[in-house]
């Protein structure tokens, strides 16, 4: 299939975990500058700060909010854990409301000390405990599939396949996935289970960034996008063919760019972005 280059910034939002030495404060300042329209917030950058505040600010610079990053890890072998991950998601929910933001990014978690199917079972469980909050607040939350080499601690649900299946024993609107190209451009499945994501409703984000080969670090060496192998256009053609219509998030966790000059990173993502997304 043939999908257009982009020819603006207006469907571009960067994670502050992208421009990490970045306070939240400057990063909104430098996003807005440089035109960009939407920014996902990392709790860390919220530490020590008010929510609501913060919240003000964003939407003061001319930012939309896009999502909160990160909730989840439901995943342990002792139940007091797991009751535990529980309470700090419905105060993660608490934060989303109060930031503003629409979206809470689930990174679902894993006990290497069982079995993944024991793992999934617990994760779905656990979403189903928060999810009447989540609603209550008027915020939804997003399954986000890793690749497999997170399997171990990180997530059990590691395939879109096994996302949209959560979703659906869940069965509730407030509930869909994220697609990150970095987790599963790989999977032969990934467009059909896109557009099953799609003719569901549950398209709620959609990441990008690329993968080095080599790579010097599983989780510290993501490329810009057009630095890699990842079909990245093409991905965001079958999201687009789907019905996504949202923002397209930039998510790169690399320690050779945190080292650079931020404002010189950001230029090089606006225009690796109109290139190559």
């Amino acid at each position: 299939m043939s999908v257009e280059p982009l020819t603006n910034l207006s469907k571009l939002c960067l994670h502050t975990i992208t421009t990490r030495p970045w306070s939240i404060e400057e990063a909104a300042a430098k996003y807005s500058k440089a035109g960009i329209g939407g920014i996902t917030v990392w709790r860390e950058a919220l530490e020590k700060r008010d929510p609501a505040t913060i919240g003000q600010m964003l939407s003061d610079q001319g930012l939309t909010i896009v999502s909160l990053c990160r909730g989840g890890f439901f995943s342990h072998r002792e139940p007091e854990k797991r009751q535990s991950a529980i309470d700090e998601n419905r105060k993660i929910i608490d934060e989303a409301a109060a930031l503003g933001a629409p979206l809470i990014v689930l990174v679902c978690g894993a006990d290497p000390n069982q079995m993944l199917e024991e793992s999934r079972r617990q994760i779905v469980d656990g979403i189903g405990s928060i999810l009447p909050h989540a609603e209550a607040c008027g915020i939804r939350l997003a399954i986000e599939p890793l690749h497999p080499m997170y399997a171990d601690d990180r997530s059990a649900i590691n395939t879109l396949k096994q996302a949209n299946d959560a979703c659906e024993q869940l069965q509730s609107e407030w509930i869909g996935v994220v697609v990150d190209v970095y987790h599963v451009w790989w999977d032969p499945d990934l467009r059909r289970e896109i557009k099953r994501s799609g003719h569901n409703n549950r398209l709620f984000a959609f990441h990008v960034c690329d993968w080095k080969t080599p790579t010097t670090d599983l989780l510290l060496d993501r490329g810009l996008m057009g630095e890699g192998c990842i079909p990245i256009r093409t991905i965001r053609g079958w999201m687009e063919e789907s019905g996504f219509t949202g923002y397209n998030e930039v998510e790169i966790f690399s320690t050779i760019y945190w080292e650079q000059n931020q404002d010189r990173f950001l230029e090089k993502i606006k225009k690796a972005y109109l290139e190559n997304t």
